[in-house]
């Protein structure tokens, strides 16, 4: 089941997507995808749903943040082992975690804002995992019953703001837009394999990233496993994986994002997004 949130911003509304391709208003049935809707009890409800009874959407509707009410936005640093190479970093022996602000989010298609004074905004991949059962001190066997589903996530980074500035990454990571999800909430019944997956990015249509969930060094449950000893996970929460070789900052000479460009970007089975680049206002 592919799901999705619909409408202006600050106002979506619940939907799915049919197999017929067309949207389907799903705010009869629920008030948003977030918090106890993406419990597994519910998701299969909406399943069992007859799609061909709820009301069309039109599908020049914008596209917003496939999860509403997201509390947590963790991410997992260096989680490729070609990209750690590529930014000349050694594997990390735990993950590295930092945070995205959930004022960052912002639907797939949506522009990217360029900060005031960025001068290296940079692009990632990744695979978005999205919460759906609390937990704490999570077994990893037990790990994947806690995933709602998977999405695409954009991890807009600025680099000088993230490392050459005194402090944490998340000065860097956390900028308003740097954190497109979606388009869709695909639940994890289609997909077979998250670790098995390919992802690519294209800036103006030059080919940048292209890669695979293969290269990822912390799989999806042990990290379910490790951030819960740390923290309580909670339905709607969003963990970023870490993206494959391809960003910016590992060009040679290193590229950066410009007002005017177009990022393109996608998973399998998982979607497209597209984000026009911005300068802030």
């Amino acid at each position: 089941m592919k799901l999705l949130r619909v409408g202006p911003s600050g106002q979506e509304k619940p939907a799915l997507l049919a197999e017929d391709g067309t949207l389907r208003d799903l705010s009869g049935q629920i008030d948003d995808l977030a918090s106890d809707v993406l419990a597994p009890a519910r998701l299969h409800d909406l399943a069992a749903l007859p799609t061909d009874s709820l009301p069309v959407i039109g599908a020049d509707t914008r596209i917003g943040p496939c999860v509403g009410q997201v509390g947590k936005f963790i991410c997992i640093g260096l989680n490729y082992s070609d990209h750690a190479a590529e930014t000349g970093a050694a594997v990390p022996s735990e993950p590295v975690i930092f945070n995205k602000w959930t004022s960052a989010i912002c639907g797939p298609n949506d522009n990217v804002k360029i900060p005031r004074g960025s001068q290296k905004t940079d692009w990632e991949v990744e695979l978005g995992v999205v919460i759906g059962k609390a937990g704490r001190y999570i077994d990893e066997v037990d790990a994947m019953s806690h995933v709602a589903g998977y999405c695409v996530v954009n991890d807009v980074s600025e680099r000088e703001f993230q490392l050459e500035r005194c402090g944490s990454w998340d000065k860097g990571k956390g900028c308003d837009t740097f954190g497109p999800l979606g388009p869709w909430l695909v639940t994890p019944d289609e997909i077979a394999d998250p670790h098995d997956l390919s992802m690519w990015l294209e800036v103006d249509g030059k080919r940048y990233q292209h890669g695979t969930t293969r290269t990822m060094v912390y799989q999806v449950p042990f990290l379910i496993s490790y951030l819960s000893r740390f923290m309580s996970l909670q339905p709607g929460d969003v963990i970023s994986t870490g993206t494959p070789p391809g960003v910016g900052m590992g060009q040679q000479p290193p590229v950066y994002l410009k007002p005017g460009q177009q990022m393109r970007l996608g998973i399998d089975g998982l979607g497209e997004q597209c984000q026009r680049v911005v300068a802030d206002d």
